[in-house]
């Protein structure tokens, strides 16, 4: 099974050579490597040259963007600066962090759960932090949940859903999307992937309303909108965010600002988040 993987990076250079490492020493090692260095104005460059002059599968592509570091738009266009300079001839298809130290079996350990059920259209670990001298689960969001910092995605699932949406949000999305094609998800709790640096650690003051933005693109509705921002702004342990969150979807109402998924896609999304909602919350599901 053929394992492409983009890596966008920007100022990583404390983490990118233990990200390269780890994907080297795989037991089923990837055919292609992308590192997208974005902007950066640390040694990020030097360090991943080094790997691709000793490994020809190890690619560096040079790219100049905004140093502002909004969350999905900036990582997504990256993103596509590597996915142009790569054929068609991948079987799965990962977007990854250049923050990740994976397990030396992360790889062949996917392929084992995409081999074996041809409807698994994505497959991930689990990211831990470290905390105190141990390595805990970054405990976010859901265990069904695939983090934006490790997706792996059947060929033919990606291209079902469109491939990846440069907004904020895409993580969430792409999800969605693959269940509303009739994909299934696979998390693998033996799968422990080390997460460098805390998720959101350097976005900045703007970013904090493109959540409820988000949220409004992904054709949530109000009522799913304000359940998913108490309930996100709980996780986070702030209320501040949780108005930031409301304040967000209402601009992005108010400015009609462009849907990321059909109306139809919409509708199988609402459902599928009451549901979940239903269950969250009064632990059943009604048909």
């Amino acid at each position: 099974m053929n394992f492409y993987i983009i890596i966008p990076a920007h100022n990583e250079a404390s983490s990118i050579g233990l990200t390269l490492d780890s994907l080297v020493k795989q037991t089923l090692q990837p055919k292609r490597i992308v590192v997208v260095n974005d902007n950066s104005t640390d040694d990020t460059q030097d360090i991943v040259e080094g790997y691709s002059a000793k490994y020809s599968w190890i690619q560096l592509v040079n790219s100049k963007s905004s140093n502002e570091h909004l969350p999905g738009s900036k990582i997504i266009n990256a993103f596509y600066k590597g996915y142009e300079t790569l054929d068609e001839r991948y079987d799965v298809l990962c977007k990854f962090d250049a923050d990740l130290i994976f397990p030396s079996n992360y790889l062949e350990q996917l392929a084992i759960h995409f081999t074996a059920d041809k409807h698994i259209g994505m497959a991930a670990g689990f990211c831990y932090i470290e905390k105190n001298g141990a390595w805990v689960l970054e405990n976010l969001t859901r265990k069904d949940h695939i983090r934006g910092a490790l997706k792996a995605y059947k060929k033919d699932c990606f291209l079902q859903i469109g491939k990846l949406k440069p907004s904020m949000g895409w993580d969430t999305v792409d999800e969605l999307l693959a269940k509303f094609y009739g994909w299934k998800l696979v998390t693998d709790e033996s799968l422990h992937v080390k997460h460098l640096k805390p998720t959101g650690i350097s976005y900045n003051k703007a970013s904090k309303y493109l959540q409820g933005e988000a949220m409004y693109k992904m054709r949530y509705g109000f009522f799913i909108t304000l359940i998913s921002a108490l309930k996100l702004a709980y996780k986070k342990g702030s209320f501040i965010l949780f108005k930031d969150y409301l304040a967000g979807y209402f601009k992005a109402k108010k400015n009609k600002i462009d849907f990321l998924i059909t109306e139809e896609e919409g509708e199988f999304i609402r459902n599928l988040r009451l549901k979940g909602l239903r269950k969250s919350l009064f632990g059943f599901n009604k048909p």
